[in-house]
């Protein structure tokens, strides 16, 4: 890539009490990032996303994964110079400023808790669609025991999660890609009606689309999972970097093929329809396609959602271990388990919350608030950047600016209601946070 500098090796990190183990190589890391994005994203969001922008959603992708790419580039190379836990949380505080760090890490929890807790949903909508027995009031009651089942998981360690993740994305990847191949050959044929109208009259208008690009981002974010897990990737300054590069270039590549066979097979309106009437677009689309295909998707969804799940739970656990360690959380939760390496507190405080949300939110509702938040979070990722040392900077500064720009501005594209509440939601978080600071500074004093 133009522009690209020698890997400069950061200084090795302070002793940190409680330090997790790196177990997990290049090859693990990218199957994390993969984990993460290839889910509710494009089983769900590419559904969402054609509603507001219709033929348009192409183009939605496309920016999605330019602004992602911004933003995986300062990622890389914040996760290569700060091989931590905690992502911006750990990176606002030694760049910007505590407050600034506390946010990025208040607005992560709360925009992947409610990713966490859409993916529970859609995965739980599945399992009532795919066997007609349970009512849709089962739903949210579904998708808590599943965030408990995935917590246990997780709970075990790094090893066993990366196991799995393993299994879960090659099955997902293996859906998939029978899908844009069955598919491919109606998508063609009815390419020309379905793209008729892409932009301006008769299409998606500019603020639809970047409405839509705002949706479309949440599930490209799934690469920062590698840079919240720096602490346990193995010689993080090269495998950082090339695993985030990598894991977008092929999220999109699998994004852009399934979009483009969806809506040149059913048109967007027909996408739609179909995600809000089941939460199951594709599915609906593959058993059209064949009976084999739409068990395949069945599958393969299940799989994805559950390596959503996987991985949101991993990277929410880590930054709650690192806000606890500077005291922005209960210190308790900065316990790591000797033998798995597991931080077992936070994990099951994070299923916890997780499994709360599933119980009292509703799928749109989740992805729109983790839209906007997500967006705060990866601005002040891109400031972090913008203030790293020349000898630590990897990549032209011009990168970590339209990150920082396209973050900016797409956060208030979302719904006006959605963004007034997250506004609210950070103001409330930084109250908190004086309030709980005064609190123990007044014990200490008394002590």
């Amino acid at each position: 890539m133009g522009g690209y500098r020698a890997p400069v090796r950061p200084s090795p990190p302070e002793t940190l009490p409680n330090e997790l183990h790196r177990v997990v190589g290049t090859g693990g890391a990218i199957l994390l990032g993969l984990g993460s994005i290839l889910g509710t994203g494009v089983f769900v969001s590419l559904g969402l996303a054609a509603e507001v922008a219709g033929a348009a959603l192409l183009v939605a992708v496309l920016l999605a994964a330019g602004v992602a790419s911004c933003n995986g580039l300062s990622s890389a190379q914040l996760a290569a110079a700060f091989p931590l836990s905690g992502g911006t949380y750990e990176y606002g505080h030694r760049t910007l400023t505590p407050g600034l760090g506390f946010v990025a890490g208040w607005t992560f929890l709360s925009a992947k808790s409610a990713s966490a807790a859409a993916a529970a949903l859609a995965l739980a909508a599945h399992a009532v669609e795919a066997t007609g027995q349970l009512g849709p009031t089962a739903t949210p009651w579904l998708a808590a025991g599943l965030v408990g089942a995935v917590t246990w998981l997780v709970a075990a360690g790094l090893r066993r999660s990366n196991r799995a993740n393993l299994l879960l994305v090659g099955t997902t990847c293996l859906g998939l890609g029978a899908f844009v191949v069955v598919g491919w050959p109606r998508a063609i044929a009815g390419a020309e009606t379905a793209f008729a109208h892409v932009l301006g009259a008769g299409g998606a208008s500019p603020r639809e689309l970047l409405h839509a690009t705002a949706l479309l981002f949440v599930a490209f974010t799934g690469y920062g999972r590698v840079a919240t897990l720096g602490e346990e990737i193995r010689d993080p300054a090269r495998s950082i970097p090339r695993a985030v590069l990598l894991t977008l270039a092929v999220a999109a590549a699998i994004y852009l093929a399934v979009a483009f066979v969806a809506v040149g097979a059913a048109g967007a309106d027909e996408l739609a329809r179909s995600t809000a009437a089941t939460g199951a677009p594709l599915e609906s689309l593959g058993r059209e396609f064949a009976p084999s295909v739409g068990v395949l998707i069945l599958i393969a969804a299940a799989t994805a959602l559950c390596g959503v799940l996987l991985n949101l739970v991993l990277g929410l656990s880590r930054v709650l271990l690192a806000m606890a360690r500077r005291g922005d959380a209960p210190r308790a939760l900065a316990h790591v388990q000797a033998t798995s390496g597991s931080p077992a507190r936070a994990v099951w405080v994070t299923g916890g919350v997780v499994s709360a949300l599933a119980l009292g939110f509703e799928l749109k509702t989740a992805w729109s608030f983790s839209a906007f938040t997500v967006l705060v979070y990866y601005a002040l990722t891109n400031l972090a950047a913008l203030r790293l040392p020349g000898e630590q900077r990897r990549y032209p500064r011009v990168f970590a600016v339209a990150g920082l720009a396209s973050c900016a501005s797409l956060a208030f594209f979302v719904e006006a209601r959605t963004w007034l509440v997250g506004c609210a939601w950070i103001a409330f978080g930084l109250v908190v946070r004086a309030i709980a600071r005064g609190l123990r500074g007044n014990k200490e004093s008394v002590a």
